[in-house]
């Protein structure tokens, strides 16, 4: 049902159409109006749209020009017709607006402050953490279940065999068909952490991950880095113990590369300082510390010496 307001503004474009036609003169405050009213419906609506809704109008018009008619007539006709096509053409204009917001424009939820839940129609719900950002097409839910997502959030996905559920975040994106997990981001820093099911996050230029619950992944702030953490429950003394169960590197420098192992492994690696913006591609799988120093050393065509923690790569 139309609004009474929408009634108010369609009589309103006629009343002033009906005096265009009889050649009345439009008020000084009636054009002050019509432009504010122009400017608010077009606001929204890019060039292509209003082209379009331009070309359509005329084409429904173009009757009145290429039929044959008395001399005479031509100038009211013609008059007339592009009177009418200007009242179109705004009603259109504020038509489309409409239909863009009811129909296309994305729906955007953002938590300011303080948590905020969001729920979706195929029943996943949300919850955004402080200066979230998520973005949900209004073709939502189709056969791939799409959203986008700036800062953290925790998703409790409506399960779904057939229908995918895809959150497209800053550079990487997980898929899943029916589980709980957490997104965060910050700054360079991304990571995806599994509370339930499965999930597969794509990153690029590296190997897509699958994580299993209690499993995290994460780029440790680094382009083309990929790592599969586990973190248990918490132990007695409510500290999370990780475990890395695999890291690849693709086109990293051997300094980045060394970094994320020393933190990881807690170990020290010392290395000549001219291979320090070595690139590395690397996959380490499930190996200990000493195995995969090994495997590093290989690739770099060096050897590795090591005194307690500390790693040592030499010519």
């Amino acid at each position: 049902m139309k609004s009474s307001k929408y009634k108010n503004t369609e009589a309103f474009v006629f009343k002033l159409w009906k005096r265009e036609v009889t050649e009345q003169k439009i008020s000084g405050k009636e054009n002050e109006i019509l432009n504010q009213w122009k400017t608010r419906a077009e606001k929204d609506l890019d060039k292509i749209h209003m082209q379009e809704s331009k070309e359509r109008v005329l084409s429904a018009l173009e009757v009145y020009f290429i039929q044959p008619v008395k001399t005479t007539r031509i100038h009211f006709l013609k008059k007339y017709a592009y009177s009418v096509a200007a009242v179109l053409i705004l009603l259109l204009s504020v038509g489309g607006l409409l239909t863009y917001h009811t129909f296309f424009k994305p729906d955007v939820y953002t938590s300011e402050s303080g948590n905020q839940k969001v729920f979706l129609a195929d029943g996943s719900v949300v919850t955004l953490l402080a200066g979230a950002e998520l973005t949900v097409e209004k073709s939502f839910p189709a056969s791939t279940r799409i959203v986008d997502l700036k800062g953290d959030a925790i998703f409790s996905v409506a399960k779904s065999k057939t229908h995918p559920f895809i959150v497209r975040a800053d550079g990487f994106s997980t898929r899943v068909l029916g589980t709980v997990f957490k997104i965060s981001q910050s700054g360079k820093d991304k990571s995806v952490q599994l509370y339930e099911g499965k999930v597969a996050v794509s990153y690029a230029g590296t190997p897509v991950s699958y994580l299993k619950p209690n499993q995290k992944w994460t780029n440790f702030g680094i382009a083309r880095t990929a790592a599969v953490i586990l973190i248990p429950q918490e132990n007695k003394s409510g500290k999370e113990k990780t475990m890395l169960l695999s890291l690849s590197f693709n086109d990293v420098t051997l300094k980045e590369v060394a970094e994320v192992m020393q933190n990881n492994y807690k170990i020290r690696i010392m290395y000549p300082k001219e291979t320090a913006e070595k690139k590395i591609t690397a996959d380490f799988t499930g190996g200990s510390a000493d195995e995969n120093m090994e495997a590093l050393a290989f690739i770099l065509g060096l050897e590795v010496h090591k005194e307690d923690h500390i790693y040592t790569l030499k010519k």
